[in-house]
């Protein structure tokens, strides 16, 4: 064979084997790291509510690959909703980022305390208390909230009393932003909350260890806006603001669940 030949031949193989060793799927690019796994997302509602307030957030964190979770909130104690969640998040295995929505802020607060698999944890126009303080201290310590003797019904539970909105104020306190349609069925469907939630101060909070997102709801009727900028100014969160009413994972789902995966980065 020619010496030219010769040296073509060569040539093309060694660009041939340079081109195969530097392609996508060799060994060389299957030394990559595997993606890191993602969160699974757990879901806390509050009182006056249930977790199918939750759906269209689930719905978007689902198509986006994350595993999800919307579980049963009891309402009926501080100390006995956050034994109850910690419980539940015991049986998941891990990193968890944990979601609340207004008292169910209270619950996550106290649930996560030294979970070290709870690796953020975020409030959706949510309570977030320090050791010692109320769900009715927070509620009134700015002025604003629509929730008071007027448009609160309480029924008794037993030893207790159950509150609700009562229904010709539900849009109004709880979810001006939404149809009446859709909040006439809200208000028909509540769930109540024991009373005696109102004054049980909060334990250790788990927000002093763990990084936190708040989703700030400019036009909240229950939780005063300014309220909410406070805790989360003090919790030290990353803040983002929405126009939208107390139900502002309802009304502006997705970007509550845009701030849900900023938290689970």
């Amino acid at each position: 064979m020619p010496t030219t030949r010769r040296t073509l031949i060569a040539g093309t193989a060694a660009v041939a084997t340079g081109a195969l060793l530097s392609a996508p799927g060799t060994a060389a690019a299957a030394s990559t790291k595997p993606p890191k796994a993602k969160p699974t997302i757990v879901l806390v509602h509050g009182a006056f509510a249930d977790a199918s307030g939750w759906n269209e957030v689930v719905r978007i964190l689902q198509c986006d690959g994350y595993t999800t979770y919307a579980p049963a909130n009891p309402l009926r104690s501080v100390s006995g909703d956050s034994a109850y969640l910690a419980g539940f998040l015991a049986t998941l295995t891990g990193p968890v980022v944990l979601v609340a929505h207004s008292y169910g802020g209270m619950v996550i607060t106290n649930a996560a305390t030294d979970n070290a698999d709870v690796k953020a944890l975020v409030y959706v126009a949510a309570f977030a208390p320090d050791a010692g303080e109320t769900l009715q201290g927070l509620q009134l310590k700015y002025p604003g909230s629509k929730l008071g003797d007027t448009s609160l019904d309480l029924r008794p539970n037993g030893d207790s009393y159950d509150g609700y909105v009562k229904p010709a104020a539900f849009r109004d306190v709880f979810a001006a932003d939404l149809p009446k349609a859709t909040t006439d069925v809200m208000a028909a469907t509540q769930r109540p909350g024991d009373v005696h939630t109102l004054l049980e101060p909060s334990g250790a909070p788990a927000w002093k260890s763990i990084p936190s997102w708040y989703l700030v709801a400019r036009n909240d009727n229950l939780i005063p806006a300014a309220a909410q900028r406070f805790m989360a100014q003090r919790a030290g969160a990353r803040v983002t603001e929405v126009g939208a009413s107390h139900v502002a994972m309802i009304s502006q789902p997705r970007v509550t669940a845009d701030l849900i995966k900023q938290a689970a980065r």
